[in-house]
């Protein structure tokens, strides 16, 4: 069954073919999963496919309990910031002059940025333990239909952006850089200005820039 609450994504071949098996798998998975059967796909319900203008991609939600929420790189309001985070906030502030505090990225969902991550599960503890759990499929389904039309994507490290070859071609802004983990973070990550530049391409088409 089609989850709840996903809008025009539920039309995505994913849930009619593969959606059933991987609704089996988490169900007869007893380790406890994350985040909550109610914000697996938040991602989905904040931003459907015809509000979406920026796509950033994740890995897997964070493994830690309580603090994945369903949006990439996000974490519940109130919770301490994980390094990645800290270090996107970081560069925001060098951007954009932006102070951000609040991890919970809700807002930019909200504004058209799609924060998926390439897997939607995670079992507490085990990070990437369901990375051939079927998620690719999803992932691939959804960078097909948002690139229909231009978008921005920002693809931070060699997971996210080996996924751009399911990008349709287009007038699109590939932002593709370092990711933001403390291991990468210096190696193109800080100084590459992605916000600054999402919002330069959307003021040229004569679009609202996002609020970072």
């Amino acid at each position: 069954m089609t989850p709840q609450g996903i809008g025009a994504w539920g039309e995505l071949p994913f849930f009619a073919f593969d959606w059933p098996a991987v609704s089996q798998a988490l169900a007869a998975d007893t380790r406890q999963i994350l985040p909550s059967d109610a914000d697996r796909f938040r991602a989905l319900e904040l931003t459907p496919p015809e509000n979406t203008r920026v796509v950033i991609l994740g890995q897997d939600p964070y493994p830690t309990p309580g603090d994945a929420n369903g949006l990439a790189f996000s974490v519940s309001p109130g919770t301490a910031l994980p390094r990645s985070l800290k270090n996107i906030f970081a560069e925001i502030e060098t951007d954009l002059g932006v102070a951000r505090m609040d991890g919970d990225l809700s807002d930019w969902a909200r504004q058209g940025v799609l924060l998926l991550n390439t897997s939607l599960s995670v079992p507490a503890g085990e990070a990437n333990a369901h990375k051939k759990l079927g998620w690719d499929a999803l992932v691939q389904q959804v960078l097909e239909r948002v690139s229909q039309r231009p978008t921005a994507f920002i693809l931070w490290g060699n997971n996210a952006q080996k996924l751009a070859k399911h990008i349709n071609p287009g007038d699109h802004l590939m932002v593709e850089t370092a990711h933001p983990s403390p291991l990468s973070a210096r190696r193109g990550f800080f100084g590459s200005r992605p916000f600054s530049r999402v919002n330069e391409w959307l003021t040229n088409r004569g679009e609202t820039p996002i609020e970072w």
